[in-house]
């Protein structure tokens, strides 16, 4: 009897500690969800912050821990993710100049020399993110001349060659490292014409911040194009090409002005974009792209039209003197620039050898910009 009620207390005594201790177990799991809701984490380790369901911005610490684990591992797998992460990262200000102070740019940049390709795109993204901040290009513009060979060289329309390209445009977006891509314009617009539709674009962004800096016109003119560039003057160009591309005449034409070297004549080997810009068949194309749709490009157009019309009214002394000197009127074998002829017709002498005129006033007499627009 005695040992029954033993047991029945020993049962008793059972119940009421695993009562207890799930009373204790519920207690610290509220408290861990409580920590989990007001932002407080355990430590992570750097394997961690690069799974991809941690999308917190890392802190210094953190990004200390990523940077190392890139540095020893050989595992692409974790290499890629972490270049990711860090990529990611450094879309973020403050964290540009932690990983830099970190000497983050030289361990992301050794890996664009990685054969893996996926790897290598990942730190071509790392380093355009980077590359926001001005204080970070004097570090990363060490590996512009290799971007630019890998770009040229390495497959059309890949995923590298467009983080390449998207990496260059960021560099050039000042002045102070564009002189760096000098050797490579040529190049360029050889990929800007075999590319698809989005390294098109990708090259003339590039292409456009160039030709801003007037200390990179010559280089830009004097560079060896196909034919076939002015392929993309044409009406059925996508706009996002179009437009960019009238920009980049546009940009150039401004350049030369500031200069004063529009209306001289400037010296660029034959086949070069110079003669290409300000040919007959490019005058011909911005002509017909006057009646074009879209008014983004109707306007891109006249703004050239408008440009070229004050350019021949600023150069009419000039004109008036090789017109004397020719014994021809040129303005009357101009029929493409109307509100020219009738604004300058009653201040050059009449003439009605219009042969004559063509056959004396030959295009090497004329300011290119004349040139240009020549019937």
């Amino acid at each position: 009897m005695g040992g029954a009620r033993d047991v029945g207390w020993v049962a008793a005594g059972l119940v009421l500690a695993a009562g207890a201790c799930y009373c204790i177990y519920r207690l610290t799991r509220g408290q861990r969800r409580g920590a989990r809701r007001v932002g407080l984490r355990p430590s992570r380790s750097a394997e961690d912050l690069t799974n991809g369901s941690y999308d917190d911005i890392l802190n210094a610490e953190q990004l200390q821990k990523l940077l190392y684990l890139l540095e020893s591992t050989e595992d692409p797998v974790i290499i890629e993710k972490a270049l990711v992460t860090l990529g990611n990262n450094a879309a973020f200000s403050a964290n540009q100049v932690i990983i830099r102070e970190l000497g983050g740019i030289t361990i992301v940049g050794s890996q664009i020399n990685n054969p893996n390709q996926s790897i290598k795109e990942k730190a071509l993204n790392a380093l355009n993110n980077l590359s926001v901040n001005v204080e970070n290009q004097i570090k990363i513009k060490v590996y512009v001349n290799q971007v630019c060979e890998d770009v040229l060289s390495g497959p059309l329309n890949s995923a590298v060659q467009l983080a390449g390209l998207r990496l260059l445009t960021n560099m050039t977006v000042t002045n102070d490292h564009q002189h760096m891509l000098s050797t490579y314009i040529a190049d360029l617009f050889h990929v800007l014409l075999t590319g698809n539709g989005s390294t098109k674009v990708q090259v003339l962004k590039l292409l456009l911040n160039l030709s801003e800096n007037p200390a990179m016109t010559d280089g830009l003119l004097g560079a060896q194009v196909d034919s076939s560039f002015l392929s993309l003057f044409d009406g059925h160009v996508a706009k996002e090409i179009l437009v960019r591309v009238l920009t980049l005449f546009q940009n150039i034409d401004n350049c030369l002005k500031k200069e004063g070297r529009l209306a001289l004549q400037p010296a660029f080997p034959e086949g070069s974009l110079f003669y290409l810009l300000y040919g007959d068949e490019c005058a011909q194309k911005m002509r017909a792209l006057v009646y074009h749709h879209d008014a983004d490009v109707k306007e891109k157009v006249q703004l050239r039209c408008d440009a070229s019309d004050e350019e021949y009214l600023s150069q009419l002394p000039r004109l008036q003197l090789v017109l004397s000197k020719s014994g021809g009127n040129y303005l009357n074998s101009c029929p493409e620039k109307p509100a020219i002829i009738l604004n300058l017709r009653n201040k050059l002498p009449p003439d009605r050898k219009l042969k004559k005129a063509r056959a004396s006033i030959t295009p090497p007499h004329l300011p290119p910009i004349f040139r240009s627009f020549r019937g």
